[in-house]
Protein backbone atom coordinates (compact mmCIF):
# COMPACT_ATOMS: atom_id res chain seq x y z
CA UNK A 1 0.00 0.00 0.00
CA UNK A 2 1.15 3.83 -0.21
CA UNK A 3 0.23 6.71 0.86
CA UNK A 4 -2.06 8.31 -1.53
CA UNK A 5 -1.00 12.24 -0.69
CA UNK A 6 2.26 14.08 -1.01
CA UNK A 7 2.52 16.34 1.82
CA UNK A 8 5.66 18.01 -0.39
CA UNK A 9 4.11 18.91 -3.20
CA UNK A 10 3.97 21.92 -5.46
CA UNK A 11 -0.29 22.57 -4.28
CA UNK A 12 0.85 21.42 -0.82
CA UNK A 13 3.56 23.85 -0.24
CA UNK A 14 0.53 27.04 -1.53
CA UNK A 15 -1.43 25.79 1.45
CA UNK A 16 1.21 25.45 3.52
CA UNK A 17 2.37 28.96 3.02
CA UNK A 18 -0.97 30.52 2.98
CA UNK A 19 -1.68 28.81 6.82
CA UNK A 20 2.88 31.02 7.38
CA UNK A 21 0.28 34.27 7.27
CA UNK A 22 -0.79 33.27 10.87
CA UNK A 23 1.86 32.59 12.08
CA UNK A 24 2.43 29.24 12.54
CA UNK A 25 6.04 27.52 12.92
CA UNK A 26 7.44 25.06 9.81
CA UNK A 27 6.66 21.70 12.21
CA UNK A 28 3.29 23.47 12.77
CA UNK A 29 2.62 23.51 8.89
CA UNK A 30 4.19 20.28 8.23
CA UNK A 31 2.20 18.88 10.80
CA UNK A 32 -0.97 20.07 9.56
CA UNK A 33 -0.68 19.60 5.94
CA UNK A 34 0.69 16.08 6.54
CA UNK A 35 -2.71 16.02 8.41
CA UNK A 36 -4.82 17.55 5.61
CA UNK A 37 -3.38 14.90 3.27
CA UNK A 38 -4.13 11.98 5.12
CA UNK A 39 -7.80 13.49 5.89
CA UNK A 40 -8.19 13.52 1.94
CA UNK A 41 -6.36 10.37 0.72
CA UNK A 42 -5.69 8.13 3.13
CA UNK A 43 -4.05 4.79 2.59
CA UNK A 44 -4.63 3.60 -0.91
CA UNK A 45 -4.13 0.16 -2.13
CA UNK A 46 -3.11 -0.92 -5.57
CA UNK A 47 -5.94 -2.90 -7.33
CA UNK A 48 -3.97 -3.65 -10.04
CA UNK A 49 -0.56 -5.24 -10.30
CA UNK A 50 -0.10 -5.21 -13.52
CA UNK A 51 -1.14 -3.20 -16.87
CA UNK A 52 -1.83 -4.12 -20.87
CA UNK A 53 -1.88 -1.37 -22.86
CA UNK A 54 -2.85 -2.29 -26.14
CA UNK A 55 -2.32 1.07 -28.55
CA UNK A 56 -4.04 1.10 -32.19
CA UNK A 57 -1.50 3.69 -34.03
CA UNK A 58 -3.01 5.96 -36.01
CA UNK A 59 -6.20 6.90 -35.08
CA UNK A 60 -9.10 3.85 -34.58
CA UNK A 61 -12.53 5.49 -35.87
CA UNK A 62 -14.86 5.51 -33.18
CA UNK A 63 -17.87 5.33 -34.97
CA UNK A 64 -17.28 1.36 -36.48
CA UNK A 65 -15.95 0.41 -32.96
CA UNK A 66 -17.53 1.44 -29.67
CA UNK A 67 -19.82 4.41 -30.50
CA UNK A 68 -21.51 3.99 -33.30
CA UNK A 69 -24.35 6.29 -34.92
CA UNK A 70 -26.93 3.87 -36.22
CA UNK A 71 -29.69 6.86 -36.35
CA UNK A 72 -27.45 9.47 -37.91
CA UNK A 73 -27.48 10.18 -41.62
CA UNK A 74 -25.22 7.95 -43.88
CA UNK A 75 -23.05 10.44 -44.19
CA UNK A 76 -21.82 10.26 -41.02
CA UNK A 77 -22.60 6.66 -39.42
CA UNK A 78 -20.89 5.31 -42.34
CA UNK A 79 -21.58 1.75 -43.99
CA UNK A 80 -20.76 -0.41 -40.94
CA UNK A 81 -23.99 -1.94 -39.69
CA UNK A 82 -24.17 -2.47 -35.51
CA UNK A 83 -24.20 -5.12 -33.31
CA UNK A 84 -25.96 -5.73 -29.93
CA UNK A 85 -23.83 -6.32 -27.24
CA UNK A 86 -24.72 -8.98 -23.90
CA UNK A 87 -25.51 -6.01 -21.77
CA UNK A 88 -27.99 -4.37 -24.51
CA UNK A 89 -25.63 -1.62 -25.89
CA UNK A 90 -24.63 -0.99 -29.31
CA UNK A 91 -20.72 -1.70 -31.16
CA UNK A 92 -19.98 -1.51 -34.59
CA UNK A 93 -20.36 -5.23 -36.49
CA UNK A 94 -16.49 -5.89 -36.61
CA UNK A 95 -16.50 -6.48 -32.92
CA UNK A 96 -18.60 -9.77 -32.36
CA UNK A 97 -16.70 -11.17 -29.95
CA UNK A 98 -16.31 -8.23 -28.36
CA UNK A 99 -19.88 -7.64 -27.78
CA UNK A 100 -20.34 -10.93 -26.28
CA UNK A 101 -18.02 -10.11 -23.49
CA UNK A 102 -19.50 -6.56 -22.95
CA UNK A 103 -19.69 -6.86 -19.44
CA UNK A 104 -16.30 -7.53 -18.36
CA UNK A 105 -15.24 -4.58 -19.55
CA UNK A 106 -16.53 -1.09 -19.96
CA UNK A 107 -15.87 2.26 -22.81
CA UNK A 108 -15.32 5.64 -22.32
CA UNK A 109 -17.01 7.29 -25.45
CA UNK A 110 -15.71 11.01 -24.15
CA UNK A 111 -11.93 10.93 -24.63
CA UNK A 112 -11.15 14.11 -26.02
CA UNK A 113 -7.99 16.34 -26.44
CA UNK A 114 -7.16 19.09 -29.02
CA UNK A 115 -4.24 17.86 -30.92
CA UNK A 116 -4.71 16.68 -34.28
CA UNK A 117 -1.03 15.94 -35.48
CA UNK A 118 -0.02 11.97 -34.88
CA UNK A 119 3.00 12.88 -32.96
CA UNK A 120 1.64 15.53 -30.62
CA UNK A 121 -1.47 13.12 -30.03
CA UNK A 122 0.34 9.62 -29.34
CA UNK A 123 2.28 12.27 -26.79
CA UNK A 124 -0.89 12.75 -24.98
CA UNK A 125 -1.71 9.73 -24.66
CA UNK A 126 1.49 7.31 -23.56
CA UNK A 127 2.46 10.55 -21.24
CA UNK A 128 -1.24 11.86 -19.76
CA UNK A 129 0.33 15.64 -20.64
CA UNK A 130 0.18 18.26 -23.65
CA UNK A 131 3.40 18.75 -25.70
CA UNK A 132 6.10 21.43 -24.16
CA UNK A 133 8.70 22.64 -26.56
CA UNK A 134 10.84 23.01 -22.79
CA UNK A 135 10.46 18.92 -21.44
CA UNK A 136 10.23 15.94 -22.37
CA UNK A 137 7.57 13.91 -20.14
CA UNK A 138 8.37 9.99 -18.95
CA UNK A 139 6.19 7.44 -20.60
CA UNK A 140 3.73 5.58 -18.40
CA UNK A 141 5.85 2.47 -18.46
CA UNK A 142 8.92 4.46 -17.47
CA UNK A 143 6.84 5.94 -14.68
CA UNK A 144 5.63 2.69 -13.23
CA UNK A 145 9.34 1.06 -13.64
CA UNK A 146 10.71 4.51 -11.63
CA UNK A 147 7.83 3.68 -8.83
CA UNK A 148 8.16 -0.49 -8.34
CA UNK A 149 11.49 -1.45 -10.49
CA UNK A 150 11.65 -5.35 -11.34
CA UNK A 151 9.17 -8.12 -10.21
CA UNK A 152 10.70 -11.17 -10.25
CA UNK A 153 13.64 -10.38 -11.97
CA UNK A 154 11.32 -9.50 -15.19
CA UNK A 155 11.92 -6.11 -16.69
CA UNK A 156 9.20 -3.86 -14.97
CA UNK A 157 8.43 -2.45 -18.52
CA UNK A 158 8.23 -3.92 -22.00
CA UNK A 159 7.37 -3.17 -25.35
CA UNK A 160 5.97 -5.46 -27.47
CA UNK A 161 7.88 -5.92 -30.75
CA UNK A 162 9.58 -2.75 -30.03
CA UNK A 163 9.74 0.83 -28.27
CA UNK A 164 6.41 2.23 -30.02
CA UNK A 165 7.32 5.45 -30.93
CA UNK A 166 9.45 8.15 -29.02
CA UNK A 167 7.14 8.99 -26.75
CA UNK A 168 7.13 5.58 -25.37
CA UNK A 169 10.55 6.21 -23.81
CA UNK A 170 11.79 7.78 -20.43
CA UNK A 171 11.43 11.58 -21.01
CA UNK A 172 13.19 13.67 -18.00
CA UNK A 173 13.85 10.15 -16.34
CA UNK A 174 17.02 8.50 -16.33
CA UNK A 175 17.26 6.33 -19.06
CA UNK A 176 17.45 2.99 -17.29
CA UNK A 177 13.79 3.12 -16.52
CA UNK A 178 13.49 2.71 -20.08
CA UNK A 179 11.23 -0.35 -22.10
CA UNK A 180 12.62 -3.80 -22.81
CA UNK A 181 11.79 -4.23 -26.58
CA UNK A 182 11.37 -7.76 -27.59
CA UNK A 183 13.31 -6.95 -30.83
CA UNK A 184 11.13 -9.31 -33.16
CA UNK A 185 7.41 -10.17 -33.54
CA UNK A 186 5.85 -13.55 -31.52
CA UNK A 187 3.49 -14.08 -34.44
CA UNK A 188 6.94 -14.80 -36.75
CA UNK A 189 8.16 -18.69 -37.21
CA UNK A 190 10.70 -19.30 -35.39
CA UNK A 191 10.59 -15.89 -33.11
CA UNK A 192 13.11 -15.33 -30.23
CA UNK A 193 13.86 -12.57 -28.47
CA UNK A 194 17.24 -10.64 -28.73
CA UNK A 195 19.66 -11.01 -25.80
CA UNK A 196 17.87 -13.75 -23.64
CA UNK A 197 20.66 -16.33 -24.43
CA UNK A 198 24.79 -16.79 -24.03
CA UNK A 199 26.58 -16.12 -26.88
CA UNK A 200 27.90 -19.53 -28.51
CA UNK A 201 30.81 -21.25 -26.82
CA UNK A 202 30.01 -19.18 -23.37
CA UNK A 203 29.52 -21.87 -20.73
CA UNK A 204 28.16 -20.38 -17.26
CA UNK A 205 31.44 -20.42 -15.86
CA UNK A 206 33.08 -18.02 -18.36
CA UNK A 207 29.67 -16.17 -18.15
CA UNK A 208 30.68 -14.87 -14.54
CA UNK A 209 34.26 -13.96 -15.58
CA UNK A 210 32.93 -11.46 -18.32
CA UNK A 211 30.35 -10.47 -15.68
CA UNK A 212 33.27 -10.34 -12.47
CA UNK A 213 35.41 -8.16 -15.49
CA UNK A 214 32.24 -5.76 -16.68
CA UNK A 215 31.41 -4.88 -13.02
CA UNK A 216 34.82 -3.64 -12.32
CA UNK A 217 35.19 -1.42 -15.48
CA UNK A 218 32.15 -0.54 -14.95
CA UNK A 219 32.61 0.71 -11.16
CA UNK A 220 35.42 2.61 -12.65
CA UNK A 221 33.27 4.05 -15.05
CA UNK A 222 30.53 5.24 -12.50
CA UNK A 223 32.51 6.85 -9.85
CA UNK A 224 34.35 8.72 -12.63
CA UNK A 225 31.01 10.29 -14.10
CA UNK A 226 27.59 10.86 -13.39
CA UNK A 227 26.40 10.63 -17.33
CA UNK A 228 22.98 9.52 -16.96
CA UNK A 229 24.20 6.77 -19.98
CA UNK A 230 26.94 5.37 -17.78
CA UNK A 231 24.72 4.69 -14.86
CA UNK A 232 21.73 3.41 -17.36
CA UNK A 233 24.07 1.24 -18.95
CA UNK A 234 25.08 -0.44 -15.78
CA UNK A 235 21.27 -0.88 -14.56
CA UNK A 236 20.51 -2.63 -17.76
CA UNK A 237 23.54 -4.91 -17.20
CA UNK A 238 22.89 -5.60 -13.76
CA UNK A 239 19.17 -6.31 -15.26
CA UNK A 240 19.75 -8.50 -17.96
CA UNK A 241 22.09 -10.99 -16.10
CA UNK A 242 19.30 -11.58 -13.35
CA UNK A 243 17.13 -12.07 -16.41
CA UNK A 244 19.54 -14.46 -17.64
CA UNK A 245 20.38 -16.16 -14.22
CA UNK A 246 16.78 -16.63 -13.63
CA UNK A 247 14.82 -19.69 -16.23
CA UNK A 248 11.46 -18.79 -15.13
CA UNK A 249 11.93 -15.67 -16.15
CA UNK A 250 13.12 -16.41 -19.54
CA UNK A 251 10.79 -18.14 -20.09
CA UNK A 252 7.90 -15.89 -20.02
CA UNK A 253 9.63 -14.82 -23.04
CA UNK A 254 9.61 -18.44 -24.71
CA UNK A 255 6.17 -18.31 -26.51
CA UNK A 256 6.45 -21.82 -27.68
CA UNK A 257 5.99 -23.65 -24.11
CA UNK A 258 2.58 -22.11 -24.78
CA UNK A 259 -0.17 -24.98 -24.93
CA UNK A 260 -1.01 -24.87 -28.97
CA UNK A 261 -4.56 -24.80 -28.71
CA UNK A 262 -4.46 -21.90 -26.52
CA UNK A 263 -2.06 -19.96 -28.77
CA UNK A 264 -4.98 -20.65 -31.48
CA UNK A 265 -7.51 -19.06 -29.22
CA UNK A 266 -6.14 -15.86 -29.56
CA UNK A 267 -5.24 -16.34 -33.27
CA UNK A 268 -1.66 -16.98 -34.71
CA UNK A 269 -1.41 -13.61 -36.28
CA UNK A 270 -0.01 -10.27 -34.66
CA UNK A 271 -2.89 -9.23 -32.55
CA UNK A 272 -3.82 -13.18 -30.97
CA UNK A 273 0.39 -13.25 -30.72
CA UNK A 274 1.22 -10.24 -29.06
CA UNK A 275 -1.39 -9.92 -26.88
CA UNK A 276 -0.73 -13.44 -25.20
CA UNK A 277 2.77 -12.93 -24.69
CA UNK A 278 1.48 -9.96 -23.02
CA UNK A 279 -0.38 -12.46 -20.81
CA UNK A 280 2.73 -14.04 -19.81
CA UNK A 281 4.89 -11.83 -18.98
CA UNK A 282 2.30 -9.80 -16.56
CA UNK A 283 1.14 -13.38 -14.71
CA UNK A 284 5.21 -13.86 -14.64
CA UNK A 285 5.99 -10.29 -13.04
CA UNK A 286 6.21 -7.14 -15.81
CA UNK A 287 4.73 -4.40 -14.72
CA UNK A 288 3.25 -2.94 -17.62
CA UNK A 289 3.41 -4.01 -21.20
CA UNK A 290 2.76 -1.72 -24.02
CA UNK A 291 1.96 -3.66 -27.66
CA UNK A 292 0.62 -2.15 -30.91
CA UNK A 293 -1.18 -3.69 -33.29
CA UNK A 294 -2.56 -2.40 -37.08
CA UNK A 295 -2.50 0.89 -38.44
CA UNK A 296 -5.78 3.00 -38.08
CA UNK A 297 -5.37 6.04 -39.88
CA UNK A 298 -8.14 5.07 -42.76
CA UNK A 299 -8.28 8.46 -44.71
CA UNK A 300 -9.59 5.98 -47.50
CA UNK A 301 -11.93 2.67 -48.16
CA UNK A 302 -12.79 2.84 -44.04
CA UNK A 303 -15.46 -0.15 -44.23
CA UNK A 304 -12.68 -2.25 -46.06
CA UNK A 305 -10.16 -1.27 -44.10
CA UNK A 306 -11.84 -2.07 -40.95
CA UNK A 307 -13.31 -5.56 -41.79
CA UNK A 308 -9.64 -6.59 -42.32
CA UNK A 309 -8.06 -5.49 -39.55
CA UNK A 310 -10.58 -5.34 -36.76
CA UNK A 311 -11.58 -9.54 -36.67
CA UNK A 312 -8.02 -10.26 -35.03
CA UNK A 313 -8.23 -7.59 -32.62
CA UNK A 314 -11.51 -8.78 -31.75
CA UNK A 315 -10.83 -12.37 -31.15
CA UNK A 316 -7.56 -11.51 -29.31
CA UNK A 317 -8.99 -9.53 -26.47
CA UNK A 318 -11.85 -11.42 -26.32
CA UNK A 319 -9.37 -14.64 -26.01
CA UNK A 320 -7.29 -12.59 -23.40
CA UNK A 321 -10.41 -11.20 -21.29
CA UNK A 322 -11.64 -15.29 -21.17
CA UNK A 323 -7.74 -16.22 -20.27
CA UNK A 324 -7.44 -13.58 -17.79
CA UNK A 325 -10.70 -14.55 -15.93
CA UNK A 326 -9.93 -18.66 -16.27
CA UNK A 327 -6.58 -17.79 -14.65
CA UNK A 328 -7.90 -15.54 -11.72
CA UNK A 329 -5.92 -12.59 -13.41
CA UNK A 330 -8.67 -9.91 -14.42
CA UNK A 331 -9.26 -8.50 -10.65
CA UNK A 332 -5.76 -7.55 -10.96
CA UNK A 333 -4.53 -6.75 -14.83
CA UNK A 334 -5.69 -4.00 -15.82
CA UNK A 335 -6.23 -3.40 -19.94
CA UNK A 336 -6.42 -0.76 -21.44
CA UNK A 337 -7.14 -0.13 -25.33
CA UNK A 338 -6.39 3.54 -26.45
CA UNK A 339 -5.69 5.07 -29.92
CA UNK A 340 -4.12 8.87 -30.18
CA UNK A 341 -7.35 10.47 -31.29
CA UNK A 342 -10.82 9.43 -33.10
CA UNK A 343 -12.02 10.13 -36.52
CA UNK A 344 -13.93 12.64 -38.46
CA UNK A 345 -17.72 12.47 -38.11
CA UNK A 346 -18.24 12.96 -41.70
CA UNK A 347 -17.22 10.48 -44.15
CA UNK A 348 -14.62 12.37 -46.75
CA UNK A 349 -14.86 11.81 -50.33
CA UNK A 350 -12.59 8.75 -50.43
CA UNK A 351 -14.52 6.58 -48.04
CA UNK A 352 -12.35 7.13 -45.44
CA UNK A 353 -12.49 9.22 -42.19
CA UNK A 354 -9.54 11.99 -41.32
CA UNK A 355 -8.24 13.16 -38.32
CA UNK A 356 -10.52 14.27 -35.17
CA UNK A 357 -9.36 14.45 -31.75
CA UNK A 358 -12.22 15.80 -30.22
CA UNK A 359 -13.98 12.64 -29.53
CA UNK A 360 -13.40 9.45 -29.06
CA UNK A 361 -13.20 5.42 -27.42
CA UNK A 362 -10.87 4.28 -25.19
CA UNK A 363 -11.54 0.57 -23.83
CA UNK A 364 -10.31 -0.42 -20.09
CA UNK A 365 -10.91 -3.27 -18.12
CA UNK A 366 -10.21 -5.39 -14.96
CA UNK A 367 -7.61 -4.41 -12.39
CA UNK A 368 -9.90 -2.34 -10.71
CA UNK A 369 -11.98 -1.19 -13.45
CA UNK A 370 -16.24 -1.94 -13.58
CA UNK A 371 -17.70 -4.24 -16.69
CA UNK A 372 -20.25 -3.82 -18.79
CA UNK A 373 -20.30 0.47 -18.38
CA UNK A 374 -20.23 3.06 -21.00
CA UNK A 375 -18.79 6.74 -19.35
CA UNK A 376 -19.78 9.72 -20.98
CA UNK A 377 -20.95 9.86 -24.32
CA UNK A 378 -20.84 11.77 -27.76
CA UNK A 379 -22.95 13.83 -29.37
CA UNK A 380 -25.09 12.55 -32.34
CA UNK A 381 -23.11 12.40 -34.78
CA UNK A 382 -19.78 11.54 -32.68
CA UNK A 383 -18.37 15.29 -33.11
CA UNK A 384 -17.94 16.16 -29.65
CA UNK A 385 -18.36 15.04 -25.65
CA UNK A 386 -22.28 15.12 -25.08
CA UNK A 387 -21.26 14.74 -21.12
CA UNK A 388 -18.44 13.89 -19.21
CA UNK A 389 -15.59 14.59 -21.29
CA UNK A 390 -12.45 12.75 -20.05
CA UNK A 391 -8.71 13.50 -20.81
CA UNK A 392 -5.32 12.21 -21.26
CA UNK A 393 -4.53 13.66 -17.56
CA UNK A 394 -7.40 12.24 -16.37
CA UNK A 395 -6.74 9.06 -17.85
CA UNK A 396 -3.63 8.44 -16.90
CA UNK A 397 -4.71 9.64 -13.37
CA UNK A 398 -6.78 6.56 -13.36
CA UNK A 399 -4.43 4.07 -13.92
CA UNK A 400 -2.13 5.39 -11.67
CA UNK A 401 -4.53 5.40 -9.01
CA UNK A 402 -5.69 1.75 -9.79
CA UNK A 403 -2.05 0.87 -9.74
CA UNK A 404 -1.73 2.35 -6.30
CA UNK A 405 0.58 5.30 -7.58
CA UNK A 406 0.13 8.63 -6.33
CA UNK A 407 -0.57 10.73 -9.75
CA UNK A 408 0.59 14.31 -8.18
CA UNK A 409 3.43 12.89 -6.77
CA UNK A 410 6.55 15.14 -7.90
CA UNK A 411 9.69 13.78 -9.89
CA UNK A 412 12.87 15.49 -10.56
CA UNK A 413 13.52 16.75 -13.84
CA UNK A 414 16.72 17.48 -15.25
CA UNK A 415 17.77 21.00 -12.62
CA UNK A 416 16.20 20.06 -9.59
CA UNK A 417 12.51 21.34 -11.56
CA UNK A 418 9.71 19.10 -9.17
CA UNK A 419 7.22 17.77 -12.00
CA UNK A 420 4.16 16.50 -11.07
CA UNK A 421 3.73 12.73 -12.61
CA UNK A 422 0.00 13.96 -13.92
CA UNK A 423 -0.88 17.34 -13.50
CA UNK A 424 -4.57 18.20 -12.73
CA UNK A 425 -6.38 15.09 -13.66
CA UNK A 426 -9.29 13.67 -11.96
CA UNK A 427 -10.11 10.03 -11.43
CA UNK A 428 -12.66 8.71 -13.73
CA UNK A 429 -14.52 7.44 -10.19
CA UNK A 430 -17.66 5.80 -11.87
CA UNK A 431 -15.63 3.08 -13.22
CA UNK A 432 -13.60 2.37 -10.61
CA UNK A 433 -14.52 -0.48 -8.29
Amino acid sequence: MRCEGNPFSRRGFLAAGALGGIGLSLPELLMRQAMAEQKHYDFVEAKAKSVIHVYLPGGMAQQESFDPKPYSPLEYRGEMRTIKTNTGEVFGEAVPQLAKRADKFSVIRSMTHGEAAHERGTHNMFTGYKPSPALRYPSFGAVVSHEYGPRNNLPPYVCIPNVPNEFAGTGYLPSSYGGFALGSDPAQSGFKVRDLDLAGGVDADRFMRRKEALAAVNKSFVSATAADNVGAMNTFYERAYSLLDTPAAKEAFDIDKEDAKMRDRYGRNQAGQRLLMARRLVEAGTRLVTLTYGGWDMHANITRSFKSQMPALDTALAALFDDLTERGMMDETLVMVSSEFGRTPKINNDAGRDHWPKVFSVLMAGGGIKGGMIHGASDSTAAEPEDHPVSPADLATTMYRLLGIVADKELMAPGDRPIEIVDGGKLIEPLMV
